[in-house]
């Protein structure tokens, strides 16, 4: 099922998203929130009479660098020992539609095409084989990063962290199987990144487990697993998109931050 956080005469609901023609999407209105049981209302709107809002509210974004032996390469970096985990907060966090502000403080701007895993429940020290359990779904995800600023500053809170870097979307897909999929990002739809999850060093049972061994994570917490090969950049006035086989397509667009 495809879950889709929505605003409509300025009023926010989750929908289930149903149709196969991007022109005759529909959103079964939810009764309450997805992560519990919950109803379709049967209440329908047409998705392109709405505005598509982040996904999920995360009480917490943890981000996993280097997941990708091929990216760690191109970046002049071996495989970490570990999982290398940071956070970026929740004000980075923008829907499919709406615009990455170019900040102010870096000239370098890459994307970071990534599969993103919604948490649906609380838990914490979850054992490997019950990882599948506490995981809602899936949405693709852009790791908007200050590269000139990642370089120059040991830690990545500023060129990762800031305003609209993190845009999550379309719709959280609950029934994938996210063991090879197609992950590709197009800048003004030229097509810069290619690759498949399956050539993640770190699955995502091995990184829940290294999470949540240090901390709880809540329902609507987000897990980004890392990005594959292709990084570059991104200037004012692109377009750039990131497309996961079996989920959808998140599309944003640069602006110069005002």
């Amino acid at each position: 099922m495809r879950i889709a956080r929505f605003s409509i005469d300025g009023n926010v609901a989750f929908g289930a998203v149903e149709g196969d023609s991007p022109d005759s999407l529909v959103l079964d209105i939810i009764k309450g929130i997805p992560y519990a049981d919950f109803e379709l209302s049967g209440t329908k709107v047409p998705l392109k009479k709405v505005r598509l809002l982040p996904p999920v509210l995360p009480n917490k974004v943890v981000a996993i660098g280097r997941n990708y032996a091929e990216h760690a390469a191109e970046m002049g970096n071996e495989v970490p020992d570990v999982p290398v985990a940071f956070f970026k907060p929740t004000t980075s966090v923008i829907g499919s539609g709406d615009s990455i502000e170019f900040p102010s403080f870096s000239e370098e701007l890459h994307y970071e095409a990534e599969l993103a895993v919604v948490i649906g429940r609380m838990c914490r020290e979850v054992p490997r084989e019950r990882v599948k359990d506490v995981i809602f779904g899936y949405t693709c995800a852009n790791d908007v990063t200050a590269r000139d600023v990642q370089r120059r500053e040991s830690q990545w809170a500023r060129a990762k962290g800031f305003d609209t870097s993190c845009p999550l979307g379309p719709w959280v897909e609950t029934d994938l199987d996210p063991g090879n999929l197609a992950i590709q990002a197009t800048v003004n739809g030229e097509q810069r990144q290619l690759g498949r999850t399956s050539d993640m060093v770190r699955s995502i049972e091995d990184l829940v487990v290294h999470i949540t061994e240090a901390m709880t994570l809540l329902p609507g917490d987000v897990i980004l697993t890392g990005t594959p090969a292709g990084v570059g950049p991104l200037h004012v006035g692109d377009e750039v998109a990131v497309t996961i086989e079996g989920i959808g397509t998140l599309t944003n667009k640069v602006i110069k931050r005002g």
